[in-house]
């Protein structure tokens, strides 16, 4: 069979710490003190056009300013509520590519943020605020905008969430095959979902499970999106699973949106290749156009403790390893079945730091996001 082209890319959103310890989000931290990080990171020119710039002016580098954007009558942005920053990275051939680019961009990131008092930290829910309510109230104009997609409608979620969008793209698929993978995605995602799971507090306090994140968001939420430029294939959901591609590097992404953020950027190279794995595939046979909310709900709680959850997820890993064949991304699987085998998630591990240390602020420091394993030759 002929080798296909993929094309990947990847979007990380970093929570951070400010100087005295205390979470930061949109109840103790402006625009300004995020922005001005933002303006000591470099543009780099060839990053464009594939990178999208919007409308706001705000995605204007790999790096800028995740919030809740504020209008006035009409469609200028006139603030933002900050709750991190986000990083994107340009579009590679191939997954250790990606993967590079992410820990030089968060490098960089780290290097400045740090300078001016704020420390990453790896987390996917935040720790201590449990609901978002703008203030002030929605304007009548923001009102007739929440309403135009189904993402917009649930965008408060978004600001209690911290995650990545791994993408991927397959050179001359359909459009019809581009739309089946994101539904084939969509149904196995509560099976592939646990390998990320770090949010296990609410609140200020452990929670009864390993996913707030999926909990609250998946099934509001899309698992997965893909994005096309043929109207008249869109379909209409709640929430989406078509997207009109905003910029051509955009056609024919298939983006997944619903893996816990990863402290360990290895684990993102790993989650690739099983997605990568997951395009390939013939063998699966469930699709869904909208992720099950109850069944991510289970898993967010049980994770791999779950014996048919764990099962189920053993087959869809073992149907993405034999698509790959003897593709050398195969490798990058071991640490999901490894996983596997001892049913241990990052979550896990975050609980029982805080167990020893007392403080959820020690089980999610970023000391093990700086962790790259050289022998992946990621760099670092």
């Amino acid at each position: 069979m002929k080798p296909m082209n993929f094309t990947f890319g990847l979007e990380h959103e970093v929570a951070f710490l400010r100087a005295d310890s205390s979470f930061a989000d949109f109840s103790n931290t402006a625009f300004t003190e995020f922005d001005q990080i933002i303006r000591e990171l470099p543009i780099f020119d060839s990053d464009y056009p594939q990178l999208r710039v919007g409308d706001a002016g705000i995605k204007v580098k790999r790096w800028y300013i995740e919030g809740y954007e504020r209008f006035g009558d009409s469609e200028k942005v006139i603030g933002c509520l900050p709750k991190g920053i986000e990083i994107r990275t340009t579009l590679h051939d191939s997954i250790k590519g990606v993967i590079a680019e992410l820990c030089e961009n968060y490098a960089l990131l780290r290097q400045v943020a740090v300078a001016h008092g704020f420390s990453p930290v790896c987390i996917s829910f935040n720790p201590y605020l449990t609901i978002f309510t703008p203030d002030p109230p929605l304007n009548a104009y923001e009102h007739r905008r929440r309403m135009t997609s189904p993402e917009m409608q649930t965008a408060e979620i978004v600001m209690l969430t911290y995650g990545p969008d791994l993408s991927f793209s397959i050179a001359g698929l359909s459009t019809e095959k581009i739309i089946d993978i994101g539904r084939k995605l969509t149904f196995y995602s509560p099976y592939i979902l646990p390998f990320s799971f770090s949010s296990p507090f609410y609140g200020g306090e452990v929670w009864d499970g390993l996913s707030v994140r999926t909990f609250h968001r998946t099934g509001p939420r899309p698992a997965c999106m893909v994005f096309i430029d043929e109207p008249d294939k869109m379909i209409d959901s709640a929430p989406s699973l078509t997207q009109h591609a905003r910029v051509p590097a955009e056609t024919g992404r298939i983006e997944f949106k619903a893996f816990d953020s990863c402290c360990d950027f290895s684990l993102y190279a790993a989650l690739l290749a099983l997605l990568k794995g997951l395009g390939l595939d013939d063998s699966l046979p469930d699709r869904a156009t909208t992720p099950d909310a109850a069944r991510h709900q289970h898993v967010a709680r049980v994770g791999f403790s779950d014996d048919a959850i764990c099962q189920e997820a053993g087959r869809v890993l073992a149907a993405a390893r034999e698509a790959l064949g003897d593709d050398p991304d195969a490798d990058l699987l071991v640490p999901l079945e490894q996983m596997l085998v001892t049913r241990e998630t990052q979550a896990g591990h975050m609980i029982r730091a805080y167990r020893e240390q007392g403080s959820i602020s020690a089980a999610f420091g970023d000391e093990a996001l700086s962790i790259l394993v050289p022998e992946a030759g990621f760099g670092a």
